[in-house]
């Protein structure tokens, strides 16, 4: 097999994030499964050992509604681990009523894309040592619905659902792109959209609506094998700064390639986050 790699997976304890961690750490890496729900964390990787009973699955905490816990976790991973070789941003909300993280950001902007950024750039340092980084962005086929209102950020007069999650779904690939133009050559930064996958991200929906848009998805297996390519693969090395799909062809919208819109949320984003981004 290939050189272990230690991979942090947010989300990771369940659906495509649960899939993904399991095939990895089958085959071999160390995963972090970062979870705001640490029981459900624990199954977790409880279930994997159970596929695998030496597979090295760490639980640790981390609340993407808080920046205290992102600050925290990072710090704690920072001193536990010399290096990153792959950062997953998978974990996702989608809530059907309006609600705000800690800082009072929209809970979709908040968690799905501003807790990920400041994530990502506090443990840059531990990722740009690995020899060949990789950071992966999950974002959604939605971003075509999505557009990025500043306005929005702390919340809508008349709330969608819908909406909020296709603007942070949007500034996931927007994000991704960005990083991809600042990174040193060993890191790379790509975004994809994993399919319509049956997870607990439409656990808020009604439960006949529920039903019937579960006709149409694939299984979280599937997408979790075409993030691990991702992740460890070798026709993925050295590929930075794309966004594609798990499952059929992707639309991707002409605001996900908007150099201007590319650089100002990159920048505002830093200023949200409190950080001095790379």
């Amino acid at each position: 097999m290939q050189h272990p790699k230690t991979i942090l997976i947010t989300g990771g304890n369940t659906g495509i994030g649960l899939a993904t961690a399991t095939q990895l750490a089958i085959a071999g890496h160390t995963v972090i499964l970062a979870c705001r729900n640490q029981e459900k964390a624990k199954q977790a990787a409880s279930q994997i050992k159970q596929r695998k009973a030496d597979a090295d699955v760490r639980v640790y905490p981390l609340d993407l509604a808080s920046f205290d816990s992102i600050r925290q976790f990072s710090a704690k991973i920072s001193a536990d681990f010399p290096m990153i070789d792959v950062l997953i941003n998978n974990a996702g909300a989608y809530p059907v009523k309006q609600q705000f993280t800690e800082e009072g950001f929209e809970l979709q902007f908040g968690v799905n894309y501003l807790g990920h950024y400041l994530l990502t750039q506090l443990l840059l340092p531990v990722i740009t040592k690995a020899p060949e980084a990789r950071i992966i962005h999950v974002s959604s086929i939605m971003h075509n619905l999505g557009k990025i209102d500043f306005d929005t950020f702390r919340g809508r007069a008349k709330y969608s659902g819908t909406t909020a999650y296709g603007q942070s779904k949007l500034a996931n690939a927007l994000f991704s792109s960005a990083l991809a133009k600042r990174l040193p050559a060993h890191v790379t930064s790509n975004a994809v959209h994993p399919g319509g996958v049956d997870s607990d991200i439409y656990r808020e929906f009604p439960s006949l609506v529920h039903k019937i848009f579960k006709l149409f998805l694939i299984s979280t297996d599937r997408a979790g094998a075409y993030l691990v390519n991702m992740a460890v693969g070798d026709d993925w090395k050295g590929r930075t700064g794309e966004f594609k799909s798990a499952h059929g062809p992707l639309p991707i919208s002409k605001r996900a390639k908007d150099e201007a819109m590319i650089e100002r949320l990159y920048l505002e984003s830093a200023k949200l986050a409190g950080v001095n981004a790379i």
